[in-house]
């Protein structure tokens, strides 16, 4: 495969050419990972939900939140991964308010059911992190009949979000943060076909499309809030 070819490449190379290849990777990944947070301003007495947060970017942000003393209650869809996760999270950081609830945002329902539950268990939501995703799949659809890609990286979270409004508004000053990606950039949203009904699917096209519906959400969602915010 490609990882055999670059190792006979390795050795036919001159070394300078090597070395720079190498470099040139450096960069590239040190580029693709973006920017490092390394603000460590204490949370004490936050809440925050992470969606997405057994795995990659929303363990990692859990862990680093749990670390600066906030409750963190981790929406997951796998409650057996989202317990393993959140146990190893305890006892790195030592923070024990590290919680599980189930969220699958591919689902309505679920979704209707975790802000629920939220909203009667729950105090505050300072934060809300919309990290969760799903990323090149083949065509599905979900239980609603929605195609899978833009329900799980942006109708579910557009949802979820707007049924936690009530809750982020009454522990003002709060937060929304929504994961997006580069790939908004090639993204277009066909408002006429937007689960691939009528025309081939394509899962880079779909996931692109559900980035750029991260970013318009966002920009219209700060919009919405500062008009309110300054009303009041």
């Amino acid at each position: 495969g490609r990882e055999w070819w670059f190792l006979v490449a390795l050795v036919i190379l001159p070394s300078h050419v090597c070395v720079c290849m190498s470099a040139g990777v450096a960069v590239l990944r040190k580029w693709i990972a973006g920017g490092v947070c390394r603000c460590s301003v204490r949370l004490d007495g936050k809440t925050i939900v992470i969606t997405g947060a057994n795995t990659g970017i929303g363990k990692e942000t859990s862990r680093d939140l749990a670390r600066r003393g906030a409750r963190v209650v981790m929406a997951c869809r796998d409650l057996t991964r989202a317990e393993r996760a959140a146990e190893e999270i305890r006892r790195s950081t030592g923070n024990g308010n590290v919680v599980i609830r189930h969220l699958d945002l591919a689902s309505t329902y679920s979704i209707r059911q975790f802000a629920k539950d939220f909203q009667d268990s729950e105090e505050r939501l300072d934060i809300l992190i919309n990290n969760a995703g799903v990323m090149m799949c083949p065509k599905q659809l979900t239980e609603d009949n929605f195609e899978t890609q833009l329900a799980v990286n942006h109708l579910g979270h557009f949802l979820l979000t707007n049924l936690l409004l009530p809750k982020l508004k009454s522990s003002s000053p709060s937060r929304v943060v929504n994961v997006s990606s580069v790939a908004h950039h090639g993204g277009r949203i066909d408002f006429d076909d937007l689960f691939f009904s009528q025309r081939p699917y394509s899962a880079l096209e779909s996931y692109r499309q559900s980035k750029l519906a991260n970013i318009l959400f966002s920009r219209e969602l700060a919009r919405r809030l500062s008009v309110c915010i300054h009303r009041l």
